[in-house]
């Protein structure tokens, strides 16, 4: 019996900016791909490596189940061998539907939902009675959704009018009109007396009363049942959808309507009954409402005798977010609100229970958005899936996950085309004496300005309370770099992200949320570059703009502008070839051969930014390309397309 192969192989890998690199890589050892951003690593590790083992996963698969899973092509490389079954665990961030929390996307709430139903006595019903997805035990306002649409009053109704000024501020409430009529002519409100002035009775008959509820003494009018303003605009406008509005009425609703936590279920997605459920004095909801850590703590001290196989499960699962640096999470936590980092983490707990081994892992730069004082967690358990045997490959920047490496792979020595070579294999002791750009990083020691920068004035943040903020009130200084850090978790990201925008709605919000474009896009397109460039060739050339778009009159004719033909094969995955015609320039004949100062349209597009910045002299294109070499995207070229740009390029 001949013993399984203890390396991973590597031949002539060329995806993106890659030299045909040659690699062997250890089985069963932590491997950290490190160098600066752009110079091929990802393209290396997921492109390559991870893109191959998942393939050829796929392919034991039949044909009609291969068409429900990723598609994944043929790296461009001589030899990839020797490879285990991969789990590959990136950045993307988790945009689950509205119903998706963190107790859903960890299976934590179904173990808690067979928990209770087997439990609670007396019993409400089956686990699917505990579910906020299911109409037993969702809330029936909202849904299952903790949201509701609420009216903001004050938007609403200027209360230092009276009804005769008109103080409904809506289109079809105004003086005159038919529902304005129904408040002015029921007899029951004086009309000069302003609307703050009103005693408790009145605004409540003003505001609240349901249909019937109050006798109008005025009986001659046209209207014979009177409604509170809040009813009647529930009814004739909550039940409508936002985007059949038009005018001044679509501008009145986005304004006087806004997406609050639902009334009555104060946000918990459940119905009354499952609120009154209890295991050991806790409802369920209370559970799914609670800080992870918390919870773990108080079921760790339960005792359900024939139930405390499943609650030790809970209790395990629960740990192991802990352990990740997650525990200040709550299970009610909607995936959508989670950042990158914090999703990469989410992903990690399943594996971390798993008793598989020689199985091959690949992260991606996991320490993003995770404070210092968490990444030693982070640590022990990438060394507790390679000592079950595994391989653990990881993209990183940090030095702390590089020293805890068996080993460093340098990809190098620059980014773009500078890039695409390994410069560097050893442990990381020798990487700290290595003459390279990431051995030299280790080495330097930062320094703060001598002289900061005075701020020129602040904003006001006040009484901010999004997730776990308590009331929070700061002055943000303007003017200068202003750095909001603390533990994962802390609540950076809601003050910001949530009440900055609300003070300066003209603030640009840049995050972690992924490009959304089509195989069409660029960063040409992206960062509006196309049109200058398109305007500058038509103006030099005498031709049309047009002519000089790869998604117009520019287009490859064979491959509609993409460079690339998809052929579909039935059930099996689609082939993608370089299109023949163009050879993957994306033009045709006739707008190629026009050129300036020697260099045509196809050739800018291949051009990296740098070399674009020396090229082009007009100032749009120059302003446009100095920032993003301001940004470090000197080595990007315009022909990549936006889905392929690495998420540190993205963000940039």
């Amino acid at each position: 019996m001949t013993d399984a192969p203890s390396t991973i192989t590597v031949r002539g890998a060329r995806e993106n900016n890659l030299k045909g690199i040659d690699l062997d890589l250890p089985k069963g050892e932590l491997v950290v791909f490190a160098g600066v951003s752009g110079s091929g690593k990802s393209s290396l590790v997921f492109d390559t490596i991870a893109a191959e083992a998942q393939r050829q996963i796929n392919a034991t698969f039949s044909a009609f189940a291969q068409t429900f899973l990723p598609s994944y092509g043929r790296p461009d490389a001589d030899l990839i061998a020797n490879l285990s079954a991969v789990v590959i665990v990136d950045q993307k961030r988790l945009f689950g539907s509205p119903r998706s929390t963190v107790g859903t996307i960890t299976d934590i709430g179904d173990w808690l939902r067979m928990l209770y139903a087997r439990g609670v006595r007396p019993s409400i019903g089956h686990a699917n009675a505990f579910s906020f997805n299911d109409p037993a035990g969702m809330c029936p306002d909202c849904e299952g959704l903790g949201e509701a649409k609420v009216i903001d009053v004050d938007e609403l109704v200027d209360f230092s009018k009276s009804l005769r000024e008109g103080p409904i501020r809506h289109p079809d409430f105004q003086p005159g009109k038919w529902p304005y009529r129904l408040y002015a002519d029921s007899g029951l409100f004086d009309l000069d007396v302003p609307l703050e002035q009103y005693s408790a009775r009145e605004r409540h008959i003003f505001l609240d009363a349901a249909p019937g509820e109050v006798a109008m003494p005025n009986t001659d009018g046209v209207f014979t049942t009177y409604e509170g303003l809040l009813s009647k605009f529930r009814r004739s406008y909550l039940t409508k959808d936002a985007a059949t509005l038009k005018g001044k009425a679509k501008e009145a609703y986005e304004r006087i309507v806004t997406r609050g936590v639902c009334p009555a279920c104060r946000g918990s997605r459940y119905n009354p009954t499952v609120h009154g459920a209890r295991l050991e004095g806790l409802s369920i909801p209370e559970a799914f409402a609670m800080q992870v850590s918390d919870l773990a703590d108080v079921m760790d001290g339960w005792s359900l005798g024939v139930l405390d196989a499943p609650r030790r499960e809970v209790v395990t699962q629960l740990r192991r977010l802990g352990d990740l640096g997650l525990g200040y999470l709550s299970l009610d936590r909607a995936t959508s609100s989670l950042s990158g980092g914090e999703a990469q983490r989410i992903k990690m707990v399943r594996h971390l229970g798993s008793t598989l081994n020689d199985m091959l892992y690949v992260f991606d730069e996991p320490t993003t958005g995770l404070h210092a004082r968490d990444v030693h967690r982070l640590n022990a358990m990438l060394l507790a899936l390679r000592d079950k045997g595994n391989t653990v490959l990881v993209v990183e920047h940090d030095p702390e996950v590089m020293a805890v490496a068996d080993r460093i792979v340098e990809i190098g020595p620059g980014a773009g085309a500078d890039g695409g070579t390994v410069v560097f294999v050893g442990t990381p002791q020798e990487l700290s004496t290595a003459d390279t750009r990431t051995g030299r990083a280790l080495r330097e020691v930062a320094t703060a300005p001598r002289r900061p920068r005075t701020p020129t004035g602040s904003i006001r943040l006040e009484n901010a309370r999004t997730h776990n903020l308590r009331s929070v009130t700061v002055d943000v200084p303007l003017g200068v770099l202003v750095a909001v850090t603390g533990v994962a978790g802390s609540g950076k990201s809601s003050l910001i992200h949530h009440h900055l925008p609300a003070v300066r709605p003209d603030a640009v919000m840049i995050d972690q949320s992924p490009i959304r474009g089509s195989r069409r896009s660029s960063p040409a397109t992206y960062t509006g570059l196309l049109d200058p460039i398109r305007a500058h060739f038509a103006k030099r050339t005498g031709r049309p703009a047009a002519l000089f778009s790869p998604n117009s009159d520019g287009a490859c004719p064979d491959c509609q502008g993409t460079g690339t033909i998809f052929t579909e094969l039935g059930f099996t995955d689609p082939v993608t070839s370089t299109c023949e015609t163009c050879q993957g320039r994306r033009f045709r004949s006739g707008a190629i051969k026009y050129t300036v100062d020697g260099v045509s349209i196809a050739d800018v597009f291949e051009m990296a930014v740098d070399a674009a910045f020396e090229f082009f002299t007009a100032p749009k294109i120059r302003a446009v390309l100095g920032r993003c070499r301001d940004v470090g995207l000197g080595y990007l070229t315009w022909a990549r397309t936006s889905p392929r740009s690495p998420a540190g390029s993205a963000n940039d």
